[in-house]
């Protein structure tokens, strides 16, 4: 199930992105060492585990609640994140290239260099916590909330977003290149600061004191020299 992001209409003009709203099943604890390939996890409750290095490639979670769980250099490409919760993940060079999330909660995640190149996200929220340098090239991106956390870097380049929220969150170094936007709502970022791709922002919609931060980058994308 779903829900429409209060005030994410803006007016009527901007389409709020629809929130996950997981409830979670009475939960079974995981008492397995490690990840298996194509792994078949439903209704567990995995709890301070640390998969660092292990390969989880193709593995579905659902029903799932992660808690305090660490994925250094954990191998997720093709997994499958359905209907669960993730609260106080932290890794570094996690691989989620070409995943799946969907109906998912992602809080307080501590995490740096996550690939989700070609990754497919629908119905998710990510809340609180910090992702340095986070690959979302060529990423499908449809009713995503990004809420009072920190994006250090992200990447976006030729990316698919549709009913995205950015809300009291850092945008620092934002690479938005060829990036395509559709019921993109920017205007609850606390700091937006694009590093490439201003020009893309058509599909967007953003507020006036952020419209004139970034006049100086429109500029000089339009090749308008302002002087006195």
């Amino acid at each position: 199930m779903a829900r429409t992001a209060a005030g994410g209409a803006g007016g009527g003009k901007v389409k709020g992105a629809r929130r996950p709203e997981v409830r979670l099943p009475a939960l079974e604890p995981w008492d397995d060492g490690a990840l298996e390939p194509d792994g078949d996890y439903d209704g567990l409750a995995f709890r301070e585990a640390d998969f660092a290095g292990q390969d989880g490639a193709g593995a579905r979670f659902m029903d799932c609640g992660l808690t305090g769980c660490a994925f250094d250099e954990t191998g997720l490409r093709h997994a499958r994140v359905l209907d669960s919760v993730l609260t106080g993940i932290r890794g570094v060079g996690t691989d989620l290239a070409e995943a799946t999330l969907r109906d998912v909660e992602l809080v307080d995640a501590r995490l740096g260099g996550t690939q989700l190149h070609g990754a497919v996200l629908e119905r998710v929220v990510i809340r609180g916590g910090k992702i340095d340098y986070l690959n979302l090239r060529t990423a499908k991106l449809r009713d995503v909330v990004f809420e009072s956390c920190v994006l250090v870097e992200p990447d976006f380049g030729d990316a698919v977003l549709e009913r995205v929220e950015f809300t009291d969150c850092t945008l620092k170094g934002a690479d938005f290149n060829g990036v395509t936007m559709k019921d993109v709502d920017l205007r609850g970022a606390a700091e937006l600061d694009i590093a490439r791709g201003v020009e893309r922002l058509a599909g967007a919609v953003i507020s006036m004191s952020q419209l004139l931060d970034l006049a100086p980058v429109l500029a000089a994308q339009l090749g308008i020299r302002v002087e006195g």
